[in-house]
């Protein structure tokens, strides 16, 4: 019986030695367990398909965070995802968005500074062209991402056919259109919203559209906005409607000009109708200066977020920061890199060699603008928006509608 209980306890102990070597060397399922990032944005198409391939060489690179990415469609579907889970507290813990909306995003206490998680070194990579919009009120609330500029896209085989050049101001964008309409053309197709052209214009003159208090009844911004309205007028050119791009009509054959962003590159050298041969330049200068509206989207990020996947998204945000990586965005889907060190190297410079067609991005990036970070910004938006809508269905005129406007102003930014 002793010998017995004896063999008990021996291969008790073994059984219990046993277990207890199979834990130690086994790691514990929670010291390799990542934090999940989760990720809202616009993307789709071919752009979505090269974030996620980035997203996925994020994950691959190290084994602390998992981004994990999800379209909302569009980058309009992204904002109302936003506010309506911001009422509900299901943010995510990052998402696309513009940083026009930082402003809101403050007030409404559910956006979180970046400065805390990114070095100064880290941010001072980003290109000086960029950088006003990364702050609010002394921090860093926005990290740009998709960054495109307007340019114009022009059909070759019109301008030889019509012995037109390559526009270098405004003015000849007119006395072209003014030709092409006597040979059955139109000069120049706009996208549904002139509000990009309009701001460009604007800031030329020196009297900026957007600011707190805007002059919209002043002679310069009255002048800019004839540069539009006469030529809608004098039917040499369009407006995209319901199509919503102007890219839909310059793709008909029949029109000279097409003034878009950049970030239309990659679409329409997809989507070219087979015989049609376009080229890019800077848009045209006005009053002896050119200033391209830059726009695109940002990356913010929640105070719902815990602090390990803030970290996670900081880690994120640098990794798409990354000369490799902003390079490879940039060529895949026609928006700017993000930072000087990209845009200077020599990659950079050998890929714009070989894509002539995305140069005139990089040219104009220099005299490029970014509207200034406004409380009541998006409303405003909306209602200059209106007023042009009004101008290219011929229902007011530049002095009547900048005159409403110029009210609207009073309540939307001015009192801010």
């Amino acid at each position: 019986m002793k010998r017995f209980f004896r063999l008990c306890l021996s291969l008790g102990a073994l059984l219990l030695i046993g277990t207890l070597s199979a834990c130690a060397s086994q790691p514990s399922s929670t010291a390799h367990q990542r934090t999940t990032v989760t990720f809202w944005h616009g993307t789709s198409g071919a752009s979505q398909q090269t974030l996620n391939q980035m997203i996925k060489d994020f994950n691959n690179s190290q084994s602390t965070y998992k981004v994990v990415g999800s379209s909302q469609g569009d980058f309009a579907n992204v904002q109302q995802k936003i506010t309506a889970a911001a009422k509900s507290h299901t943010l995510p813990t990052m998402a696309q968005t513009t940083y026009t909306n930082v402003p809101n995003y403050v007030r409404g206490g559910f956006v979180t500074p970046i400065d805390p998680y990114l070095s100064k070194q880290t941010l001072g990579k980003i290109d000086p062209s960029f950088q006003s919009a990364t702050r609010y009120q002394g921090k860093t609330y926005a990290l740009p991402f998709s960054k495109s500029i307007r340019v114009l896209y022009y059909n070759r085989d019109l301008l030889k056919k019509t012995n037109t050049k390559v526009p270098q101001t405004w003015s000849d964008v007119a006395k072209a259109g003014n030709r092409a309409k006597a040979q059955g053309l139109t000069g120049m197709a706009f996208d549904q919203s002139l509000s990009s052209e309009l701001d460009s214009l604007a800031q030329a003159t020196g009297t900026p559209l957007y600011q707190h208090h805007p002059k919209l009844t002043s002679p310069e911004i009255t002048g800019a906005t004839h540069v539009l309205y006469d030529m809608l007028q004098a039917k040499t050119a369009t407006t995209a409607g319901t199509d919503g791009f102007g890219n839909v009509t310059f793709f008909k054959g029949k029109t000279l000009f097409y003034s878009g962003s950049s970030a239309a590159l990659s679409i329409m050298q997809a989507s070219t109708p087979k015989g049609l041969h376009w080229g890019t330049a800077p848009q045209p200068s006005y009053q002896g200066k050119h200033r391209p509206a830059i726009a695109g989207n940002d990356l913010v990020l929640f105070r719902s977020a815990s602090k390990a996947q803030r970290k996670g998204a900081a880690a994120f945000m640098q990794f798409l920061l990354a000369k490799k990586q902003t390079l490879k965005w940039a060529k895949a889907t026609g928006y700017l890199p993000l930072t000087t060190t990209a845009l200077k190297s020599q990659n950079y410079q050998e890929y714009l060699k070989q894509h002539p067609l995305a140069k005139a991005a990089a040219q104009s990036l220099p005299d490029g603008f970014l509207d200034p970070t406004l409380v009541g910004y998006t409303q405003y938006q909306a209602d200059v928006n209106q007023m042009l809508d009004q101008l290219s269905s011929g229902q007011t005129t530049p002095e009547k509608g900048l005159a409403k406007l110029q009210q609207q102003a009073k309540t939307d930014v001015s009192n801010q």
